[in-house]
């Protein structure tokens, strides 16, 4: 079971990766990438399914996380403004966090270790039955500094009831959101301004 899921992890996660070089190029060859003005053009071009295609991609990036999630969270505000970015990126990586924790409660240590690897996993290992991961838990997703992605996963194989995990996702997720956004929101910029 070890050796499927890990390879099945690792496919998909090729297949992402390719997928993403390939757009990555033809939005290169027709001149996508030149300025943010550009990127939201073509966003507007899917009228109201942009907003659903973006929340479906950084929903899909939280469950195999191959991107880092603050460059997708900064996107959705450079593309959609400050508000609707903010509201796409909390609904969607709320929903995310949320099936990551049914998929690793379902699949158990595997899928997490078939994700993260053993290092990462060791490293938080001593909070699997700790009487206090809640609070951890809640404050390790307030800031803007803990593995989240892992730690969802991680989650899914503490005692922790869903209806806590959820609370914490739905009130601790805002200001790290806003920080991620905010700070490389200035970074993605920058870039277009360089090599525009």
């Amino acid at each position: 079971m070890k050796i499927k899921t890990k390879s099945i992890i690792n496919i998909i996660s090729i297949l992402i990766i390719l997928i993403s070089i390939y757009l990555g190029y033809r939005g290169y060859k027709m001149n996508i990438f030149t300025s943010v003005e550009s990127l939201q053009k073509l966003l507007k071009s899917y009228g109201i399914w942009a907003p659903m295609i973006f929340m479906l991609l950084q929903i899909i990036q939280i469950v195999i996380p191959v991107i880092p999630g603050g460059i997708t969270t900064a996107f959705g505000v450079v593309m959609f403004g400050p508000l609707w970015g903010f509201i796409y990126n909390y609904i969607s990586i709320c929903i995310g966090s949320m099936i990551v924790f049914f998929i690793s409660r379902f699949f158990g240590k595997e899928i997490v270790l078939s994700i993260f690897g053993e290092e990462s996993f060791e490293k938080y290992g001593k909070w699997l039955n700790h009487d206090k991961y809640d609070r951890f838990f809640a404050w390790a997703i307030l800031l803007p500094v803990a593995p989240d992605d892992f730690l969802c996963y991680f989650s899914g194989l503490t005692n922790m009831k869903f209806s806590t995990f959820a609370k914490i996702i739905l009130f601790c997720k805002p200001p790290s959101i806003f920080i991620y956004s905010m700070g490389l929101v200035l970074g993605i910029k920058t870039i277009f301004k360089n090599f525009a």
